[in-house]
């Protein structure tokens, strides 16, 4: 055991467990206020939900001994993570139950992402039942095709494809991204998409969110190291530097295009920076991390866009900054990717050819197909059982004052009267007070018209 490399993955720990709040304040300032405590509950219900399924089996399954193929760990190898708390019991240089639990904030915010995708209109029950399904048929197995290393026992892109994905660029963000479209489809359209209603209620905290979450993201791609050494140093500048030029980039369009430059679109180019640096942060210069992250910050700005052309209600806008940034920065990799970086490869552009590139698109493309096809079955079957979307009365109201009776801001003449909250949450009640009589003023809650 290396005494400095646990205490900088000990450090990474704590930094990555923060972009879950941070996403939530994210998140939670996006949505109008009447949805804001159920945005960030999202959050916090996947932080509680996947840290218990990944001490009980999730690690076990992404991290066990392969079972064939490449496509899973044994669940039951480590499962209550046993045989782990040896003081030999070493991952590298560290002790194994920190890599557990590192490895685990990378889950969790995973799962956390995708929230973003159907907010205002999902049960908050429903989504906790789905995030504990989803993390164990999407997440779990990707992780081990992604980030199990075995010497060629590992997971099948890891070792086998041999693709590079330093920090999660397919494992999380394209993950994330496709369950975030594949959610979107099935819980359908907000009753007043595209309609001019769903400004952010709250800048500030979402500029506040994306600082959080540029902090913590120190911890993902240079924690991902898995030591205190110069492939974290590398990493750390990479990050830093795609990160502002996408946030530049991502500003830069919008002043073009509208004639502004906004706190939203700076927070948002912030994201698509990180989101693209992350697979590619071990494998380019810093020259190329610039390159990287003007190109990500323009074409996800540009991409937001496409939800309204093609109908689709991606709320947040999960699939324009995390799936269209992380294939971004997946493919990248076969065009920047130079031999002098850590990853020690090159790709097209530094005279490797199209090696390393087609390997980039075949695992980013495996793991897009299979989360976008699971997620929609298990979306599908929770809608058709249980129920996932809200009533539309309930949609009408907020999901804060139905699903946790409780509201962020309580403002005087913005507060519900009891008799209106009562007939809309009362289903009967609701069939016989049709919502036609309803309307929503500009600050976000129901008054009686």
């Amino acid at each position: 055991m290396d005494t400095g490399d646990t205490a900088w993955i000990l450090a990474s720990t704590a930094l990555v467990m923060l972009m879950t709040p941070g996403l939530a304040l994210f998140y939670g300032g996006m949505v109008r206020a009447k949805s804001v405590i159920n945005m960030m509950m999202m959050s916090f219900g996947a932080l509680g939900v996947i840290s218990v399924l990944w001490v009980l089996y999730g690690y076990s399954m992404a991290f066990g001994t392969d079972l064939g193929g490449g496509l899973l760990g044994d669940p039951g190898e480590f499962f209550g993570l046993s045989g782990l708390m040896s003081p030999d019991a070493l991952s590298g240089t560290i002790p194994s139950m920190l890599f557990v639990g590192f490895q685990g904030m990378f889950a969790v915010i995973t799962v956390a992402l995708v929230s973003g995708s159907i907010a205002d209109r999902a049960k908050f029950w429903t989504w906790l039942l789905f995030a504990a399904i989803w993390g164990t048929l999407v997440y779990f197995p990707v992780a081990h095709w992604v980030f199990a290393f075995a010497d060629g026992d590992g997971g099948w892109i890891a070792d086998r494809l041999l693709a590079i994905d330093f920090a999660g660029g397919t494992a999380v963000h394209i993950n994330a991204g496709a369950a975030g479209l594949a959610l979107a489809l099935v819980l359908g359209r907000r009753r007043d998409f595209a309609k001019g209603a769903h400004r952010p209620h709250n800048l500030p905290l979402v500029m506040l969110g994306a600082g959080l979450l540029w902090f913590g993201w120190f911890g993902f791609n240079a924690g991902s190291a898995v030591g205190a050494n110069g492939v974290a140093a590398v990493a750390l500048v990479n990050t830093v530097a795609a990160t502002g030029a996408a946030m530049l980039a991502w500003i830069a369009v919008e002043k073009f295009r509208d004639g502004h430059a906004t706190s939203m679109g700076a927070a948002s180019g912030t994201v698509a920076g990180l989101v693209a640096i992350t697979p590619a942060c071990s494998a380019l210069n810093p020259v190329g991390s610039l390159i990287l992250g003007a190109v990500a910050g323009a074409i996800c700005s540009l991409v937001v866009d496409l939800k309204f052309r093609l109908r689709y209600d991606d709320s947040l806008d999960v699939v324009a900054v995390h799936l269209v940034g992380g294939l971004v920065g997946t493919v990248a990799i076969g065009f920047l990717a130079t031999a002098d970086a850590p990853a020690g490869v090159d790709g097209l552009f530094f005279g490797g050819g199209v090696d390393q590139l087609w390997r980039q698109v075949v695992g980013a493309g495996a793991v897009l197909v299979y989360s976008f096809v699971v997620t929609y079955l298990i979306g599908l079957v929770l809608q058709k059982t249980v129920g996932f979307r809200v009533d539309d009365d309930h949609e009408v109201v907020g999901v804060d004052r139905i699903h946790h009776g409780e509201s962020g801001y309580e403002i005087g003449s913005e507060e519900l009267s009891e008799d209106v909250l009562a007939r809309v949450a009362a289903p009967a009640a609701a069939k016989q007070a049709p919502s036609a009589g309803r309307v929503m003023p500009a600050g976000g809650d129901v008054a009686t018209a």
